[in-house]
Parts: C-alpha cells; structure tokens; sequence
C-alpha cells in the first residue's frame, strides 16, 4: 500500500506514454518509487521508466509549463544526472526539458524543491515567491506568456505558494493565507481553502504534495 502521505515526490512526472518514477533524495523515503508502482500497476497505469543512481529527482522539483516544457529544479534532492536521465526518457515525446539551479536557502535539511516557489495555477497563470525565483527562470515564465502572481512575504511560511489547480483556476490552498487568495480570486479563480495544519503544516507539505495528477487533460 502506500506508505506516504506526501505521494507527490515518488513520481517525477505522469507523461503521455506512462509514469517517469522517481529516486529519492532523503534515505528514510527510498521505497517510496517501488510503493507507488505497484499502485500504479494495480490501475493499469503504464511505468515509462525509473530514475537510477546516482540520478535523484523528486517530484516537488518538476513543474510543466506547457505540453512541451518542463523545468526541473537543480536542488539537494535532485541532481544533474537525474534530470539527464529525465530527459532522455522525454526526448522521444519532443519534451523540452530546462534545468532551474535553486539557492542553498535553509539548507539540506530544509529542502527547497522548485514547487515551493511556483505554483501553476492555469496554462496562463501562476502564483510564485519572486524573491526566490532565479532569474533566467522568471524570464522563461514570461517569455510563455505566463502571468505571475507574487506572493506576499508573510505567506511564504504559511505555504501560500502551494496551491494545487485541480482545475484551470480552480485551487486548493490551506486556509490561513488571505492575501494570496484575494490575489487568486482578482485573476479569476474559484480558490477554496481547508485546515491543513495537520498534514500539511508538520511535514511542512502543502495541497500538491498531498496528492499526484495521473491524467493531464
């Protein structure tokens, strides 16, 4: 069964032509890819292929900007040779694949993956903690066209930057972030807010770490 409650990292990403499984940065969380599989292959979800040492990459590092482009956070928990075997897994499907190094912040322990500082909100839209986000990234986002929300500073701690789109504009935040939800609301989303401080606050993992998007539509 499954073991975790953060599903999210296991997987580095759901494409079109099956599941990429992920390796894990953290030693207490390695059997978390060969769980995860196994419920993939009880639903009949096709597996394309698995990151192998010393490749890392974990799912909170891997944020798809569009059909054909992903970025890949360079972090303690995911490395270069994880995100080249990534690639070479998506090249086939035409994926673009953009490599996005991450500052050192709170250290190992604290991880920063890519996804606590971007979160897509539409095909359009995103809400992001600007003071985090590397340059070149932040360029890349406008050039897509995409436009940025910024969080406000004093949210950044409450996990105001996960927010989990289970649809084009729809969003899932934990409760306790007003600021980032009127910012939501003004661009047009339908946000909805629960009480994560249980699971979300003590492993410090938001909505999208909670769950895993298996169909892209």
């Amino acid at each position: 069964g499954m073991d975790s409650i953060y599903t999210h990292d296991p997987v580095a990403s759901v494409t079109d032509k099956g599941v990429i499984l992920a390796r894990m940065g953290k030693d207490a969380r390695m059997g978390e890819p060969d769980a995860i599989a196994d419920a993939f292959e009880a639903s009949g979800v096709p597996i394309l292929g698995r990151i192998e040492p010393p490749g890392m990459v974990e799912g909170g590092d891997v944020v798809w900007l569009d059909r054909e482009t992903v970025t890949i956070g360079i972090t303690y928990r995911t490395n270069v040779e994880g995100i080249q075997q990534f690639r070479d897994l998506a090249a086939p499907m035409g994926i673009d694949v953009i490599e996005v190094p991450l500052v050192h912040w709170d250290g190992p322990d604290a991880v920063l993956h890519l996804m606590s500082i971007i979160s897509m909100l539409d095909d359009d839209l995103a809400i992001v903690f600007d003071r985090l986000l590397p340059i070149p990234f932040r360029q890349l986002l406008i050039d897509k066209g995409l436009r940025l929300l910024p969080l406000p500073e004093n949210e950044y701690d409450s996990l105001g930057c996960n927010v989990l789109a289970v649809g084009p504009r729809h969003c899932l935040i934990r409760s306790g972030n007003p600021t980032t939800e009127r910012l939501m609301r003004e661009a047009g989303c339908r946000v909805e807010a629960f009480d994560g401080d249980e699971i979300c606050f003590k492993g410090s993992g938001g909505p999208t770490c909670l769950t895993r998007p298996v169909w892209r539509g």
